[in-house]
């Protein structure tokens, strides 16, 4: 795994870091702790907890649902965005049109997109700029305002 800390966001470069995950299922439990440990500083008024959750689902979909030939990474990215927090997962392959389950009770899996959708002020699919798919989703309220914008600690 790598990771990237972006520690001097602005209004230009907004991204509060990033992550390249191997597409096995420990990487979803690895993204969820990098990314609570790396967004703690900046200190969001959104629950870190329900953000680390949507982490999982999303990077979990992308290694249930990425394809490529050769082999290949999931990439997580998270920003500012005014006072929201946008979380961006991309997964290789041709672009998906991702769609939100209605599982029966009874079904195993397939409730991924539901708690994303349940948390987040909304959430997007689309093509992804690396190739592929990229699901993102919005945290509104993550920060009061734009003041305070570097991390509190590193």
């Amino acid at each position: 795994m790598a990771y990237t800390i972006d520690r001097f966001p602005s209004e230009e470069w907004p991204r509060l870091g990033a992550m390249t995950l191997h597409p096995v299922a420990e990487s979803a439990p690895r993204a969820r702790y990098w990314f609570r440990k790396f967004l703690a500083p900046y200190n969001p008024a959104c629950s870190i907890d329900d953000c680390a959750l949507m982490i999982s689902e999303l990077v979990t979909n992308a290694i249930l649902y990425g394809r490529a030939d050769e082999s290949w990474v999931v990439r997580v990215e998270w920003f500012r965005v005014a006072t929201s927090l946008r979380i961006e997962v991309h997964n290789p392959g041709f672009p998906a049109n991702v769609q939100m389950r209605r599982p029966d009770a009874n079904d195993a899996h397939g409730r991924g997109l539901l708690l994303v959708d349940s948390i987040a002020e909304s959430w997007h699919s689309g093509p992804s700029r690396f190739g592929g798919t990229m699901v993102s989703c919005d945290v509104a309220g993550a920060w009061p305002s734009s003041e305070g914008f570097t991390p509190l600690l590193f």
